[in-house]
């Protein structure tokens, strides 16, 4: 497609693009003038969805009128309220609804599916990651390897950029699980890298792991809402992910998690038990031993923790109601139009780290800043727009379809430009 640099065009694609009613079913933060940022931080945390409050304010209605009773007689009753998101999540990541469980926090949750599927021996032991993963999983994965008495220097296994790269060969990672196939345990990388926003063949992956002998799992914190998922066609052990990044579900919003199916009704696989997991049917019958409930619900710890998870049934019904393959198109037009204005500013102040191939990025352009990277930043937010900033040098852009425009795209680039040639 061929592109133009100007404001009335991005305006054009606006006007063409048949998402763009879903922008105003966002709250965006607004500047002291009275006009609101470029909010390109949904990989961080994503906007505020304007139905929230409507949905919280529900659940304490229903604990002021109907007290316990809430659990069982309310809009949406607290004792089956986690299923709702089950079979709200099952187009977004490819797996049916009782493969998918929102519970907990994204790290507690990888801790949880490592409990069960990194199952060490003294010949199979090693765990293969991403050495650029997000620090949290590289904290997760090593004391897994040192609790079970390994030392992680041997038992982890992390792959690396070939020199004066950014981001991971395909080939090398598939290379890496070859190598190492008859020591490997456990297959982990993240879904989307959460620097470069690289996005990785998990099909592929996943086969290559498979082929070994591994287990292997995926961290999709920042690619869940943002990359098209089949985790259950792909046939995924085990995935992980938060809900605050693309899915706009708040600060510190409940996790989620996928086990597939062939784990389903898997009584010799061990687990962490806690009472929400056991089988709803006699659940109440307080039994001692525990009899888990098919499928990734029976990894539950607790109970659902319902003004944590509310505000994510607004999100939800708009994702649903958007489809990821309309999204997911949207998300390849922003960003192919945002890297084809970067191309068109003066080069020499910053790299483009990011893969240029649709196919291995999602919603993020990384930005390698050649100088004084975090003076650009700062300027950039003095002048109207909330990105982020990764040490050393790193600032990640996420125009994110379900509620950025190309006008927002545009109006970045402006301020970059301009922001560049006052330096």
């Amino acid at each position: 497609m061929s592109h133009e640099p100007t404001l009335e065009y991005a305006q054009k694609l606006d006007q063409e693009d048949r998402l763009a009613k879903f922008r105003g079913e966002f709250h965006f933060p607004v500047q002291d003038n009275g006009e609101p940022f470029v909010y390109l931080c949904g990989n961080s945390l994503g906007l505020q969805p304007k139905g929230v409050r409507a949905d919280i304010d529900g659940e304490l209605e229903d604990w002021a009128k109907l007290g316990v009773e809430g659990h069982f007689d309310g809009r949406d009753p607290w004792y089956s309220y986690h299923e709702k998101f089950s079979r709200m999540l099952t187009d977004i990541v490819g797996g049916r609804p009782d493969e998918i469980v929102v519970m907990n926090s994204l790290t507690t949750n990888l801790h949880l599916m490592m409990v069960s599927f990194y199952r060490p021996t003294e010949e199979r032991y090693k765990i293969l990651m991403e050495g650029g993963a997000f620090p949290s999983d590289h904290y997760a994965v090593d004391s897994q390897a040192d609790f079970h008495g390994f030392d992680p220097k041997d038992a982890v296994i992390k792959v690396e950029p070939r020199d004066g790269e950014e981001t991971l060969r395909h080939e090398d990672i598939l290379e890496a699980i070859e190598e190492h196939g008859d020591e490997l345990a456990l297959v982990m990388l993240g879904g989307v890298n959460y620097y470069t926003g690289q996005l990785f063949d998990l099909e592929a992956i996943t086969e290559a792991g498979h082929t070994v002998g591994a287990t292997v799992g995926f961290d999709l914190a920042h690619a869940v809402g943002n990359a098209p998922l089949k985790l259950h066609e792909w046939g995924v052990d085990f995935a992980v992910w938060c809900h605050y990044k693309y899915l706009n579900a708040g600060p510190g919003a409940t996790g989620g998690a996928f086990v597939h199916d062939r784990w389903a009704e898997d009584a010799e696989l061990p687990r962490f038990a806690g009472w929400w997991g056991y089988d709803p049917e006699t659940r109440f019958e307080m039994l001692p031993e525990f009899k888990p409930m098919r499928g990734a619900g029976g990894w539950q710890l607790s109970n659902a923790p319902v003004f944590s998870m509310a505000p994510l049934k607004a999100s939800l019904k708009l994702f649903n109601e958007a489809g990821m393959p309309a999204l997911r198109r949207k998300s390849l037009g922003l960003t192919d139009y945002l890297l084809y204005l970067i191309d068109e500013m003066p080069s020499g102040s910053f790299e483009v780290i990011t893969p240029r191939a649709p196919k291995r990025r999602g919603s993020q352009v990384s930005l390698k800043a050649t100088r004084d990277g975090r003076k650009l930043f700062d300027a950039l937010q003095e002048n109207g727009v909330i990105c982020d900033y990764r040490e050393p040098d790193v600032i990640r852009l996420a125009p994110v379809p379900l509620y950025n425009s190309y006008e927002d795209v545009w109006k970045f680039c402006d301020i970059l430009r301009r922001t560049l040639a006052s330096d």
